[in-house]
């Protein structure tokens, strides 16, 4: 095989259509292996000795390879573990850049890189070639046709999130062609690009579509890693979502989707990878360059800095480090198509030395590339290391999960008493926690459910977690839910319980998206999809993950009308997704937001301050483009609550534009609700009414 000297700059694989260049970075490398395959993976053909070291990337050209060559890489170096060194070029490793991985891995003692079973653990020196059982990389040419692709770029204001799992999101609706369930083309079936916009869904999240590990405890558990947050390629796409275990499917979907106005958001993994901590296996970084890649304890470089709660933290902090996620962030943006990104574990990315750091490299690299600027960054603001929880200090240009919106929304609608200050703060866009450095109302994501944690109808079906079938004895996921379950655990056919769940649902769901910042629908709540209250099916690949949709058309349980009311509602009065913060009472008097007590008139300190209140209501005034006021009441007591319309503005009439339940009289007719006159809320509900000539 000829080899030259190629270039240190396109690091991976990469075809120039005459021959393929190799380039990998390790700084503390002896030698460098390139080690290529027969086609089926099985065989390893050669080892080439990359001849040139460029500013610590191994690099090599070789003009007899071209697309559909599988290849990894050997790495010689110190297997020091107690100098953060730990090379073994037994291992066969997978290059960071990889654009396509072909096989999984099969578990077995050879993938680490120390004698398992050995007294003197991690540093002992395993000698066995654990080829046979790893994943290839595979050089591929890019080439894919467009066409007239354009992107939304829908306005952060008008953006409405759907977090959705590939899989999950597809396995069981009837109306996506059986050979697309599962695979990125099954969520551009019709049918269900019809559903998102029906619910006025403009982003669609994915769950981690980067290539993943099954972890081996899992695996000899009969589980997978459903959820896909083990990442261990960040070029390469997920081979179990394609047909052909390629990007171009990827890139089909990403089309299909804009041209129907839907953008694409990634939910990447860039805080830590699937080589666990220092008893963890050899399959990349940390045979390439343990002590670059990995934060390391100083004073025992053996052992981890974990941040992540999985075993090891990558170091952004390390120039070659950042410049792999930058490039790994441009390739999806550029290569891909793709509008934007959500952050897991976000904090970790923006440690330094002393901890967070809002001015960290990472925050800057963005700040300034043309390119991912430009595009949706929303921060996961928060990790399990010292000074994790970041909630409200991320720079500007980034938006948030908002868990502080979370947890008030679950407690006042589940009654808990002393909500109300808290709550007129997260229906306003947390203004406490966000306007600062120029941030705007976008910068909170609002969210009650998300993939982890109870989904929207376990949320008001149970009180307590139940993860057995996750074979943990139940001790994995948070115990820590705001959940009720209206007087009966699960499943039940009462009534009283199945009206206050109904209830629960649509209040949460009306709170959601009238709040003012960005709002997150978890794909399935429509639906009231369970799971049978298990707040954490990350290794739950099958019906107890996936989205059951058989309660679509349901009147009970469908809320999907109620979300297409909503959202139309949203976009027709721009006070519902303001693009600047609410003043409350204005310079010359008049106000944008009104908070009034149910005599309507305005709440004082002693209103905000009652404990036992569960009834908020307030006007926001128009705004240009407006058609006319809103008054929002929401309603969490146990009991319908009588309440006084009220007279502003002057000389307008109030028409009901929407309620989670239906407003009766006492009489249990429909009551006219007029200015100054006296009207009834429903007991755990939500009721807008505008203004009307």
């Amino acid at each position: 095989m000829r080899v030259l000297d190629g270039n240190p700059h396109s690091l991976g694989a990469t075809w120039d259509g005459r021959g393929t260049n190799f380039a990998i970075f390790s700084a503390n490398a002896e030698r460098v292996e390139l080690c290529l395959f027969d086609r089926h993976g099985r065989r390893e053909l050669e080892r080439i000795a990359l001849p040139e070291k460029t500013d610590d990337v191994w690099h090599g050209y070789l003009p007899d390879v071209l697309p559909g060559q599988l290849y990894g890489y050997r790495v010689h170096g110190p297997y020091a573990p107690e100098r953060g060194h730990r090379f073994n070029p037994n291992k066969l490793l997978i290059d960071p850049y990889a654009k396509r991985l072909v096989d999984r891995i099969v578990w077995s003692d050879a993938h680490f890189g120390y004698r398992t079973g050995s007294p003197r653990g991690d540093l002992s020196f395993d000698r066995r070639d654990n080829a046979r059982g790893m994943p290839k990389a595979m050089v591929i040419d890019e080439a894919f046709t467009w066409g007239d692709d354009r992107r939304p770029n829908v306005p952060w204001h008008e953006t409405i999130f759907y977090e959705a799992h590939v899989k999950g999101a597809t396995m069981l609706r009837e109306d996506v062609p059986p050979g697309w369930r599962g695979l990125f083309s099954g969520l551009t079936a019709p049918g269900l690009i019809d559903h998102l916009k029906r619910l006025g869904v403009t982003s669609l999240e994915l769950l981690p579509v980067h290539a993943f590990v099954d972890d081996r405890q899992l695996v000899e558990r009969g589980l997978k890693n459903f959820w896909g947050y083990n990442s261990i390629g960040f070029f390469a796409p997920e081979q179990r979502y394609s047909n052909d275990g390629g990007i171009d499917p990827f890139k089909t979907m990403v089309s299909r989707l804009h041209a129907a106005g839907i953008e694409v958001i990634l939910d990447v993994v860039y805080n830590h990878t699937a080589e666990g901590n220092h008893l963890g296996p050899t399959l990349a970084f940390k045979g390439i360059d343990n002590a670059s890649y990995y934060w390391l304890k100083p004073d025992q470089p053996r052992y981890y800095d974990d941040f992540t709660g999985v075993g090891n933290s990558l170091n952004l902090t390390h120039p070659r480090v950042l410049q792999m996620v930058m490039d790994s962030l441009r390739y999806w943006v550029e290569a891909c198509h793709v509008d934007g990104f959500r952050f897991d574990l976000a904090t970790t990315l923006g440690r330094g030395p002393n901890g967070f750091d809002p001015r960290a490299p990472f925050f800057s690299a963005i700040r300034q590339d043309p390119t991912l600027s430009r595009v949706k960054l929303v921060a996961e603001p928060w990790d399990i290391g010292l000074g994790g929880y970041q909630v409200g200090a991320f720079p500007p240009g980034w938006s948030e999960w908002n868990d502080a919106y979370r947890k008030t929304l679950r407690c006042f609608w589940r009654g808990d008493a002393g909500q109300l200050p808290e709550l007129g703060r997260r229906m306003t866009a947390s203004a406490d926690i966000y306007s600062h450095h120029g941030r705007a109302p976008r910068a909170s994501v609002n969210h009650i459910t998300v993939h982890d944690g109870f989904t929207l109808a376990d949320l008001c079906s149970y009180e307590t977690k139940h993860n057995e079938a996750n074979g943990e004895d139940n001790r994995d996921g948070s115990d820590e839910n705001f959940s009720t379950n209206g007087g009966v655990e699960g499943k039940t056919d009462k009534p009283e319980i199945l009206a206050f769940r109904r209830a629960f649902r649509r209040s949460q769901l009306a709170c959601l998206i009238l709040a003012q910042g960005v709002p997150l629908i978890l794909a399935g709540d429509e639906v009231s999809n369970s799971q049978d209250g298990n707040n954490n099916v990350y290794c739950q690949d099958s019906e107890l993950g996936w989205v059951d949709w058989s309660a679509l058309g349901s009147d009970t349980d469908d809320h999907s009308d109620l979300i297409a009311q909503l959202t139309d509602l949203r976009r027709r009065y721009p006070q519902l997704h303001p693009r600047h913060w609410l003043v409350g009472k204005k310079a010359d008097g008049s106000h944008d937001i009104l908070w009034l007590t149910p005599k309507a008139t305005e709440m004082n300190d002693q209103d905000w301050n009652f404990a036992e209140g569960r009834f908020l209501s307030y006007i926001l005034t128009p705004v240009e483009d407006s058609p006319g006021a809103l008054f929002i009441v929401l309603n969490a007591a146990a009991e319908p609550v009588a309440f006084t319309m009220p007279l502003e503005p002057a000389g307008k009439k109030w028409a009901c534009m929407l309620a989670t339940v239906p407003l009766e009289d006492e009489k249990g007719a429909s009551p006219e609700c007029q200015p100054g006159k006296p009207c009834r809320v429903p007991a755990g509900s939500v009721t807008v009414f505008a203004t009307a000539s």
